[in-house]
């Protein structure tokens, strides 16, 4: 419990020194690993090496000894000469000095490892020993034949020296095999070194290996860990622009991160305390503005009917207009209510799976007979993939299927068709043409009516906004003359992340049934975006 509420205090930088300290700590020991063997590995060579010198030298030494102990040993026997013997003397304590720095330094030269190479150490090791026991009990005969005896004669002192001669050559064989047992242990100690090099390159690797292992599985984890909540974030900021206030945001990880999930949370339901406002005030505003209208309209109605008495020409003049004015301004308001509406709804969105050109076919279909009564000609086409902004192309010929809010969409359509209806001169084409761009769905609107006026171009999209060029019959319908279609249009489409605009022109084939060739037209083109495809 204490660990798990360390957890939740811990701040979101605090995880991230951890992170960085821990993965520091475990690149950092490997390293101060490496370099402690390394040092010890150098100072096994050195003392390796500093010991073979010393072996190798010992064993020159003792082959020296033993010529001169030989030489000095012959002499003094033939010339029965006391400094000669003092001589001989000399040299076999050295040489036997001499034999035991030899044993010693190869002692300390053993390798300390039980392993298959130490065998052969201590077999080498062995036959040193061995050899170095024959080499004193050879010595010890020697000095044997070496003892002093009274004034001998010259054969006695011949035949001394022939025995100490031969005995001398065997010392030699025994040195020369002293020797050869030398250099088989500095072999096998060399092999021993060599091996514990490799081990240790080995386990260095292997140390390394591990160590880089945990650091990039420790900064996985924590960089899944800590990039959780931040996806978290991300999805409750998208919840928010579109409008999906009804989820309360919950963000788990660190403190300070669960303290900006806190701050968005808050802001949801300020979100949602602002759209009831809006609400409420439209209702209001519904009522204020409805009530008294309808009193005035019926006043007007009262007054043409002459229930107040007979009105003279003037009069029925002034309440004709009274009542126009009073129904031009309830669609006006009912407009205003309406257009409100709608940008209350755009943020509402209720996304499913939807087949784009399904969509635009039951459009199409919906108004057949609006269409079809001007002899228009209704068309649906792929078009060539388009270029995005850095040269690339989709390989793709296939609409994907997009997330999205299917009424709305389905409003935005109807609306430009609509219009294209009413504006399209009898026989006329409107074309409804699809595009994929990496990233991007177009679909292009166009038909061959009067177009939009210049200076109406950049105002087209504004509420209540209504272009210079009308058609010469306006529909019954209040929409359509109120100005607010193609806002409600951008709203929906801005809602879903995309985009509307006005072509240059409504780029119609010229071999399309119905086509002129002069006609301006219209042309409008929606982007919605298919990261959602499915």
């Amino acid at each position: 419990m204490q660990l798990a509420a360390l957890l939740r205090l811990a701040a979101f930088r605090h995880w991230l020194l951890a992170a960085f300290i821990l993965i520091a700590l475990l690149l950092g020991g490997a390293a101060i690993s490496a370099v402690f063997t390394l040092g010890r590995l150098m100072n096994e060579h050195g003392e390796g090496a500093s010991r073979a010198l010393r072996l190798n030298a010992a064993t020159q030494t003792l082959a020296a000894h033993s010529t001169a102990m030989e030489r000095a040993a012959r002499q003094s026997l033939i010339l029965n000469d006391l400094p000669l013997r003092q001589r001989y003397t000399e040299e076999s304590q050295a040489a036997e000095d001499t034999l035991k720095l030899l044993l010693e330094a190869a002692a300390q030269s053993r390798s300390p490892d039980a392993d298959a190479l130490q065998d052969g150490t201590d077999q080498a090791y062995g036959a040193l020993l061995a050899a170095a026991g024959e080499w004193r009990t050879q010595h010890g005969r020697i000095r044997a034949l070496m003892a002093p005896s009274r004034a001998p004669s010259l054969r006695q002192a011949l035949t001394r020296e022939r025995n100490v001669a031969r005995a001398f050559r065997d010392m030699d064989l025994l040195t020369q095999q002293l020797g050869r047992s030398v250099q088989q242990l500095i072999t096998q100690n060399a092999e021993a070194l060599r091996e514990r090099l490799a081990r240790s390159q080995r386990n260095l690797s292997a140390l390394v290996s591990v160590a880089v292992g945990l650091a990039l599985a420790l900064a996985v984890g924590l960089g899944l860990w800590l990039a959780r909540p931040l996806r978290q974030i991300e999805r409750a900021i998208v919840g928010l622009g579109e409008n999906r206030l009804d989820q309360p945001i919950t963000i788990r990880g660190p403190s300070d991160v669960r303290q900006l999930g806190l701050q968005l949370d808050w802001l949801r339901l300020r979100l949602m305390e602002l759209d009831a406002d809006k609400a409420r005030f439209l209702r209001h505003v519904s009522h204020e503005l409805k009530t008294p209208l309808a009193a005035l309209r019926e006043g007007v109605a009262l007054l043409e009917d002459g229930v107040t008495g007979p009105l003279n020409e003037r009069q029925q003049e002034v309440a004709r207009i009274l009542h126009q004015n009073a129904q031009t301004l309830q669609q006006r308001i009912e407009a205003l209510l309406r257009f409100n509406a709608a940008a209350f709804e755009a943020r509402q969105l209720k996304r499913r799976p939807v087949d784009l050109h399904a969509l635009v076919s039951a459009q199409i279909e919906a108004q057949r007979l609006q269409w079809r009564g001007r002899s228009l000609v209704v068309r649906v086409r792929m078009g060539p993939p388009l270029e995005s902004s850095d040269g690339s192309r989709t390989a793709s010929t296939t609409l994907p299927t997009l997330q999205l809010d299917e009424e709305k969409i389905a409003i935005a359509i109807a609306n430009l068709l609509s219009n294209a209806i009413r504006f399209s001169p009898p026989g006329g084409v409107i074309d409804f043409s699809f595009h994929l761009r990496p990233g991007w769905v177009l679909l292009d609107i166009g038909d061959q009516g009067p177009g939009i006026a210049e200076v109406d171009r950049t105002r087209i999209f504004e509420p209540f906004y209504r272009g210079q060029r009308q058609p010469e019959q306006q529909a019954a319908h209040a929409l359509h003359g109120s100005g607010i279609g193609l806002s409600i249009v951008r709203e929906y489409i801005e809602a879903h992340g995309g985009r509307i605009k006005l072509l240059d022109d409504a780029a119609l084939d010229d071999d399309a049934p119905g086509s002129d060739a002069q006609a301006v037209g219209a042309c409008f083109r929606i982007e919605l975006p298919h990261e959602r495809a499915m």
